[in-house]
């Protein structure tokens, strides 16, 4: 279990059913919960990690439950919609931990502003508190209905929330005018290369596959098309029905703080896999990130087409096999 709450509970922090878990990551041992507790985490692995531990893994919910623990995101804003809603659905405790680099001391100075507050603990270089329930205390932290974005609908801690991603936009700037009838984009999040693609007619299906399934939600008001099918999957894994002419993607390259490139080399050798022999992938990426071998592992062919200081838009065909 997390330190944290270890010692919450040892202090007196008593939890009761039916109990919900917010943002639970493969970090955190939820061992001494009950397995009856509901673990809501919209990202694909993270939910089928606590799915196959027992627990009932959901993407979202709004049940009620009597008490809800919260661990923190990231993001500020996520951060305060998951208090809310916490604050909705429960009548009991909300449970909030977190590391100090994702804003907890802040969050706690926030919370004490609008409600009492037990604890807090410090320990790990994080804090953990708790507090009554108060939906009415925090309804003006509540993630609006429709966030929109140049056109786009998102939500708070998706990627590229606040705008359209820059990499993303040069990468739709390099894409062909023909990309091929079956395609699909790897990481979609909210659909802004899909819709792109769609202008396409050639296009006959299109495959977003997405692991936020907050994201995909989006992505699903964004791209209005028949052609379009949603997949809540990890595309390092995910295998499409039929070799496909073409693939796009903008992969992420971090679960966490830390820089992970091997992710974005697993999405690269998803692409070979589900790609006919004569496929392509367009793909955009950092600079900085060490892509290019396995590229070349992958396909026949590689080329840099775009670019600048900050990004670099790959053209590769043939793949391997």
């Amino acid at each position: 279990m997390s330190p944290r709450l270890s010692l919450a509970l040892d202090a007196g922090l008593s939890l009761s059913e039916p109990l919900t878990v917010i943002g639970a990551t493969p970090d955190h041992d939820l061992s001494a919960l009950p397995q009856t507790a509901e673990v809501v985490q919209p990202f694909k692995p993270f939910h089928d990690h606590f799915a196959a531990l027992g627990f009932d893994a959901k993407p979202e919910s709004d049940t009620d439950c009597h008490d809800a623990i919260i661990f923190l995101p990231r993001a500020k804003a996520l951060a305060r919609a998951l208090i809310f809603q916490a604050c909705a659905r429960a009548d009991g405790a909300v449970v909030v931990d977190g590391a100090k680099t994702d804003g907890v001391d802040s969050l706690l100075k926030d919370i004490r502003k609008r409600v009492p507050v037990e604890g807090p603990i410090a320990k790990a270089h994080g804090k953990i508190f708790w507090f009554q329930a108060d939906k009415q205390a925090f309804a003006d932290w509540a993630a609006p209905e429709k966030q929109q974005v140049d056109g786009f609908c998102t939500a708070p801690g998706v990627f590229s929330a606040d705008g359209i991603d820059p990499a993303s936009a040069l990468l739709a700037q390099a894409l062909p005018q023909k990309l091929g009838a079956r395609v699909a984009d790897l990481g979609a999040g909210w659909g802004y290369l899909s819709a792109r693609v769609l202008a396409d007619d050639s296009v006959r299906g299109l495959h977003l596959v997405e692991a936020d399934h907050i994201a995909l939600t989006c992505a699903r008001s964004n791209v209005v098309d028949a052609r379009a099918q949603f997949h809540w999957a990890d595309a390092t894994t995910w295998t499409a029905p039929e070799p496909l002419d073409a693939i796009i993607m903008n992969p992420p390259f971090h679960t966490s703080r830390a820089a992970d490139p091997a992710l974005g080399q697993g999405f690269i050798q998803s692409a070979a896999r589900n790609l006919g022999r004569s496929g392509d992938l367009w793909m955009v990426a950092n600079r900085h990130l060490p892509y290019e071998a396995v590229l070349a592992d992958a396909f026949l062919r590689v080329d840099e087409v775009a670019g600048d200081n900050r990004f670099k838009v790959f053209h590769a065909s043939r793949p391997r096999r």
